[in-house]
């Protein structure tokens, strides 16, 4: 008998020494906070577009508003399998001291037009989702999914950590923080676009 207890009560203190730490609920509203109104600024500055408005470039060199909003439903896909893998790789704490953001700066800095940034070709518009409403419904869809995730999840964001962004190592708050960013990123320029001079009305 006791060397089954052993061995079971080996596997259960490993199963909770691994991450004893969970989510700190501030982090849990601040992500959340920004995750939901930049969702919802998108939806606004969306809402009751004509497809010639939504098509409309002020120049051969820029995005529409179509485009801009097809980018976005892309690369919050990829954001989804981001997290994953971040949260898959477990704790990495050598790395706490290497973060190249605070968290105060963070939503400015992403956000920021004036640091203009050309993405990967992966992530260009190519029209894969058919129709505007599809694009639309792809970005909300995942936008939700990682909405519900921060609502639930125990995971130890602040004690996981991505290396796969461009300028360098973010830990799990932040990376979600940088996807809202993201979005408000695009969605100003899509407010740019609508200040065009040539804008249809």
């Amino acid at each position: 008998m006791k060397k089954l207890i052993l061995p079971f009560a080996a596997l259960i203190l490993f199963s909770f020494s691994a991450d004893t730490t969970k989510l700190n609920e501030q982090d849990r509203e601040w992500m959340l906070k920004h995750l939901t109104e930049t969702r919802n600024h998108m939806t606004q500055v969306l809402e009751g577009l004509t497809n010639s408005q939504l098509n409309f470039k002020p120049d051969e060199n820029s995005w529409s508003i179509a485009e801009c909003v097809e980018h976005l439903a892309v690369t919050e896909n990829g954001f989804g399998g981001l997290i994953q893998k971040t949260v898959g790789a477990g704790p990495n704490p050598v790395l706490k001291d290497s973060l190249v953001f605070k968290d105060e700066d963070i939503m400015a800095n992403i956000s920021d037009r004036s640091n203009k940034v050309k993405t990967s070709e992966a992530f260009e518009p190519s029209g894969q989702f058919e129709s505007f409403e599809n694009t639309l419904q792809a970005f909300l869809e995942k936008r939700n999914a990682h909405i519900e995730y921060v609502k639930t999840t125990e995971d130890d964001l602040r004690n996981r950590y991505s290396e796969d962004l461009p300028f360098g190592p973010v830990d799990g708050v932040q990376l979600i923080i940088f996807a809202a960013g993201h979005t408000e990123r695009h969605v100003l320029q899509m407010e740019e676009v609508m200040a065009h001079t040539k804008f249809p009305k």
